[in-house]
């Protein structure tokens, strides 16, 4: 399709005609593996196997520290250069990779966009970053521009457009742009996962998702995430965070590997939780209680694939309740469920109507996790953040393709700017980018189903 940009064409191709073209062009593209721009597809993409993964690590807060006391766990990777606004925390890292036995990391303190500089200057193999929402793509993207692979944590983007950007860029310049789903890695959504892919449901049919978590006093805060997460309270009504639930269901349900997600409906309720709060909690001349939320507190978004699965996608984060991730699978012989309790029904195996303790079934403990419970031990999120820590690196050490690719990141991160525009119009249907340009009716396996222990 040249270079010419093709949303911008879809706008302006109003003639049948033209429409048709389109049509014809892009199914051309679809079938050759060509992406637009003449970008080739990343489809199983995977690069020459790196014995030391060189990795510079942006934004070093509560997560962003994380991930660096993971790194430094695994073999063949090193942290060579750390970027954050604050001082203090690049010196802290600094130090620990240091006591780790490595030789110090340069730092870059220099302000908010002192990560280009990063990325300009040194030798490295991945960039991974942590830092606030709006900077995840753009940090990917300085990366992929100067020919760094990339990795961001949740979401790797919050509009339509950042989605094509990393889409995009990564064909274009041939590099790697993952997101961190650590969810994906937990013990119950990775044997959940492996007994689907065993045929213990059937045909899937449907799932439901959400983040479903009290960030009242967090959003409040004046340190952390309270000094941005509010803001996109204030400016967004929107499924803001889905991925934690979605990423898991998308794998059971073979999202770009076969299936992909049509079009998604959104609703909002009235926003009360964050004012209710404030209310109670801020003293009177606080400047906070002066703030006007557009989330509503409950987004309740339906998604419905091209072979006509539905999946439920929920997020709650300013009223009071108990942490869940919603998960449910089911399908044409049973279902299984992770919140309030881990519970299966299963046609002829269940008793009647009841459910069973999933424990019941721990023969399908997903082989991976088997293989790295001890080693994931006392790490973050019940040990699943040091399994995809591991995994990123080990996809990097060994050339093969990552569990997670870009076409993940943008699909499943569409949802934020997807949701936005269904909300604001009523709950009317928005359909689904195709970021693969077909290449999702191609069935393919999931490599972390590839890991035989």
């Amino acid at each position: 399709m040249s270079d010419l940009n093709r949303r911008d064409f879809i706008r302006t191709a109003g003639a049948a005609g033209i429409g048709a073209s389109l049509a014809t062009l892009v199914s051309s593209c679809a079938s050759t593996g060509i992406s637009r721009g003449g970008r080739a597809s990343l489809i199983e993409f995977k690069v020459p196997p790196i014995e030391n993964v060189k990795v510079a690590y942006v934004g070093v807060g509560g997560m962003g520290s994380a991930h660096v006391r993971n790194l430094l766990k695994i073999e063949g990777c090193q942290i060579t250069a750390v970027c954050d606004i604050v001082p203090e925390r690049v010196e802290r890292v600094q130090k620990w990779v240091q006591d780790a036995g490595f030789p110090k990391p340069t730092g870059y303190t220099r302000g908010d966009w002192d990560f280009q500089r990063l990325c300009e200057t040194e030798d490295l193999d991945l960039v991974y970053t942590a830092t606030p929402w709006e900077w995840h793509t753009p940090v990917c993207v300085a990366a992929m521009k100067n020919g760094k692979h990339a990795a961001t944590e949740v979401n790797a983007a919050f509009s339509i457009e950042e989605c094509w950007e990393l889409v995009e860029t990564a064909e274009k310049t041939q590099r790697h742009c993952v997101m961190m789903e650590n969810c994906c890695y937990d013990r119950a959504e990775m044997q959940i996962l492996n007994m689907v892919k065993q045929g213990l449901f059937g045909e899937l049919l449907h799932g439901e998702c959400g983040y479903l978590h009290d960030l009242r006093a967090l959003k409040f805060s004046d340190g952390g995430e309270g000094l941005w997460r509010r803001q996109w309270s204030i400016m967004h009504d929107a499924n803001l965070y889905p991925t934690h639930g979605l990423g898991p269901i998308a794998q059971c349900m073979d999202v770009n590997r076969g299936d992909a997600f049509d079009y998604l409906v959104s609703v909002s309720s009235n926003s009360r939780g964050l004012y209710e709060f404030a209310a109670a909690h801020l003293a009177p001349d606080d400047p906070k209680r002066q703030e006007t939320y557009k989330l509503g507190d409950v987004n309740t978004s339906i998604i419905r694939t091209k072979l006509g699965k539905t999946i439920i996608v929920k997020h709650d984060t300013n009223l009071p309740r108990p942490y869940s991730r919603d998960i449910l699978v089911q399908g044409a012989k049973g279902l299984v469920r992770k919140y309030p309790e881990e519970k299966i029904h299963i046609e002829g195996k269940s008793p009647g109507h009841g459910w069973e303790e999933l424990s019941k079934y721990n023969e399908y403990d997903h082989p991976l996790w088997k293989a790295m419970q001890e080693r994931a031990a006392g790490a973050g999120h019940g040990g699943m953040d040091f399994i995809e820590d591991y995994r990123l690196i080990e996809a990097l050490r060994v050339g093969r393709p990552m569990d997670m690719d870009v076409y993940d990141a943008a699909a499943w991160s569409a949802v934020v700017g997807l949701s936005q525009q269904s909300v604001a119009r009523n709950g009317r249907p928005v359909d689904f980018p195709d970021f693969t340009r077909g290449q999702w009716k191609n069935p393919r396996r999931l490599h972390v189903m590839e890991f035989a222990g």
